[in-house]
């Protein structure tokens, strides 16, 4: 196991020991050495950050806190960032901060600045080349600073904050193009389509599995599964087995988040205490990252 304090912590010229946001790079490098995942949720309030951090601590697991472009409209960049450095002077366990499907190469470069210690450059619209392009522009500025650049080559169908994508858009991504497309942006993650989806499944996802492992042995960084909300436990962990090092929830989140709260209220109509239904909440959502922690063979991973 890697010592994560190397990785947290230094000094300044007083002598006072800071905490730093992790870059998920040495995180998902160890974790596809060692052949488990790492889950990387989606948060879009305070109570979100929390319950995901409390439950990385009591599982003595590394994660990724993920924001998308609208979660950072909403919460605010610096409260953002200000949170996660907050919660990792309580906790013993590494965090990353991760920018989720940027689109814009200002907000990237803004994130960066900020503190955010991976990003996203979503180019996989566009045709081949200009994807290397504009995700080999934000490589060069972030990998400089040892900041982790994931990139999407193919296209996830369904919805992830505004982009949509038609299921007959979806495209799966060409091994051979993967290998090509990594020499040549020099990204430190790729998240390839493989028949996932955005949202939650209506049926058991018609996943490529023999694609992930022809992927994995042609690419040698670490592998992200989007769409990763209801997968099946079978094969969320197969996933994980062949090759796929990052984990990402976001739906899956969001809907128990909500209908915890819609519930707790249904069935106290007089609370008006805030506080009373957004813990409730937190607590569902930290015990459900805990069992995708479990599933994905994180937990007890830091020492």
């Amino acid at each position: 196991m890697i010592d994560y304090t190397a990785l947290t912590n230094e000094t300044n010229k007083e002598g006072v020991i800071i905490m730093n946001i992790v870059s998920s790079t040495p995180l998902l490098e160890e974790a596809r050495q060692k052949g488990y995942g790492v889950v990387a949720i989606n948060c879009d309030t305070l109570e979100m950050i929390q319950a995901v951090i409390e439950a990385a601590d009591e599982c003595e697991a590394p994660v990724i806190v993920q924001t998308t472009a609208s979660a950072i409209k909403y919460l605010g960049m610096n409260y953002i960032v200000s949170a996660i450095k907050t919660a990792m002077g309580q906790v013993k366990v590494p965090v990353a901060l991760h920018l989720d499907h940027g689109q814009d190469h200002q907000l990237i470069l803004e994130c960066i600045r900020a503190g955010y210690s991976s990003v996203m450059i979503d180019a996989s619209m566009y045709e081949f080349d200009e994807n290397v392009r504009r995700t080999k522009a934000v490589a060069q500025v972030a990998r400089a600073m040892n900041i982790n650049v994931e990139a999407e080559l193919g296209k996830v169908g369904g919805v992830e904050d505004d982009i949509v994508v038609d299921e007959a858009d979806s495209v799966l991504a060409d091994p051979d193009e993967c290998a090509k497309f990594v020499e040549l942006t020099d990204i430190t993650s790729l998240a390839p389509a493989i028949g996932t989806a955005h949202g939650i499944y209506k049926a058991e996802p018609n996943i490529d599995f023999a694609r992930i492992e022809q992927i994995a042995s042609k690419v040698k960084v670490p592998l992200v599964l989007h769409g990763g909300s209801g997968i099946p436990e079978h094969q969320l962990k197969k996933c994980v087995a062949l090759g796929m090092s990052k984990i990402n929830v976001g739906t899956e989140i969001k809907h128990t988040y909500a209908n915890t709260m819609k519930q707790y209220i249904g069935e106290n109509p007089k609370v008006d205490d805030a506080r009373k239904y957004l813990s409730e909440a937190r607590t569902a959502l930290k015990n459900l990252v805990k069992e995708k922690m479990e599933l994905v063979g994180s937990v007890g991973r830091v020492r």
